[in-house]
C-alpha cells in the first residue's frame, strides 16, 4: 500500500531515525561514485543535511547546491555545518529544479528516489542540469526486499495486519528498476551496486524510540491501541534477537550512477 503523504519537516527526529544512516551509507556511495575533489554538486533533496554534511567532508567540492521541500529539515540543515562551508541551501522541488541547464558536474539523490512522484521527471532534470560528462547517482534502501533500517518493524506491522506506509515509488528502488531507468535516461557507463552498512544502538529501547518519534512511524503507532502497540515492540525485540545491551541493526542500499554523455 502506497502514501504519498509521507513528510519528514522535523530535522531532530529525521537525524535519530535517519539522519545518522545516511552518514553511514553516504561514506560508502561517495567512495564508490569517487567525483574528483573541486566539483559542483546538486544535491536533491538533501533533507537535514546528513549526506550533504558527507559530500563536504570528502570531496571538497567548489559549490553544492542542496535543495528540500521542507523548510523545517532545511534549518536543522544550515545548522549543522560551520559558516564559509560552499552550501547553497534552498527549498525546492525535485521534478523542477531552479537551476541552470549544465551547471552542475555531479547531481546526486539520497534516499530520495523513491519519495519523488515520477523517478523519470527527477531523473530528467538531474540529466539536465549536469554538464557532458556529469555523474547522475543516487542512493535508495532496498525497501521491497527488506532492506530498510525499520524492516523489521514492517514486517511485524504485516503480521498484525497494519500495512506500513510505503513511499509513493518504492517500485523504483530495486536495482533493476533503477538501471532502467538510468539507461532509458540516455546516461552512459552505467554501474550498480548494493552496500550492506551497520548502525549500533545503546539498546533496543534506543532502537524502538528512533523510530516510534519519526514522522513516518509515529502516526502508524499512535493509530494501534495501547495492547497492540505492546505486542508489536514485543515482537519486533524478538525479531532482533536483543537483548539487555546494545543492539546492532543492519540495513541494505541499492546504489547507481551514470554519465551524461
Amino acid at each position: 500500500m502506497t502514501d504519498q503523504t509521507i513528510r519528514f519537516d522535523d530535522g531532530a527526529s529525521y537525524e535519530i531515525m535517519m539522519g545518522r544512516w545516511s552518514l553511514i551509507v553516504g561514506a560508502r556511495f561517495i567512495d564508490w561514485i569517487a567525483v574528483p575533489g573541486g566539483q559542483r554538486w546538486v544535491d536533491i533533496g538533501c533533507g537535514n543535511g546528513a549526506f550533504t554534511e558527507r559530500l563536504v567532508e570528502r570531496c571538497a567540492p567548489v559549490q553544492v547546491h542542496a535543495f528540500d521541500p521542507s523548510e523545517g529539515q532545511l534549518a536543522y540543515a544550515r545548522s549543522r555545518l560551520p559558516a564559509g562551508t560552499p552550501v547553497v541551501w534552498a527549498q525546492g522541488d525535485a521534478m523542477k529544479l531552479p537551476l541552470e541547464d549544465g551547471c552542475c558536474d555531479a547531481a546526486t539523490m539520497a534516499l530520495v528516489l523513491f519519495f519523488v512522484p515520477d523517478p523519470r521527471v527527477g531523473l530528467a532534470e538531474m540529466v539536465r542540469v549536469l554538464r557532458p560528462g556529469g555523474v547522475a547517482a543516487a542512493y535508495h534502501w532496498d525497501i521491497l526486499n527488506g532492506g530498510f533500517p525499520l524492516a523489521a518493524i514492517g514486517a511485524e506491522m504485516m503480521k498484525l495486519g497494519v500495512p506500513p506506509r510505503m513511499p509513493p515509488s518504492a517500485s523504483a528502488s530495486t536495482l533493476e528498476a533503477s538501471e532502467v531507468l538510468w539507461k532509458e535516461a540516455g546516461l552512459q557507463d552505467v554501474r550498480t551496486t548494493q552496500f550492506t552498512v551497520e548502525r549500533q544502538f545503546a539498546s533496543f529501547d534506543d532502537y524502538w524510540h528512533s523510530a516510534a518519534n519519526s514522522s513516518s512511524m509515529k502516526p502508524m503507532f499512535e493509530a494501534l491501541p495501547a495492547g497492540q502497540l505492546e505486542d508489536l515492540k514485543a515482537n519486533v525485540r524478538q525479531r532482533l534477537e536483543a537483548g539487555d545491551g546494545p543492539l546492532t541493526v543492519s540495513a541494505r542500499a541499492n546504489a547507481i550512477c551514470g554519465i551524461k554523455p
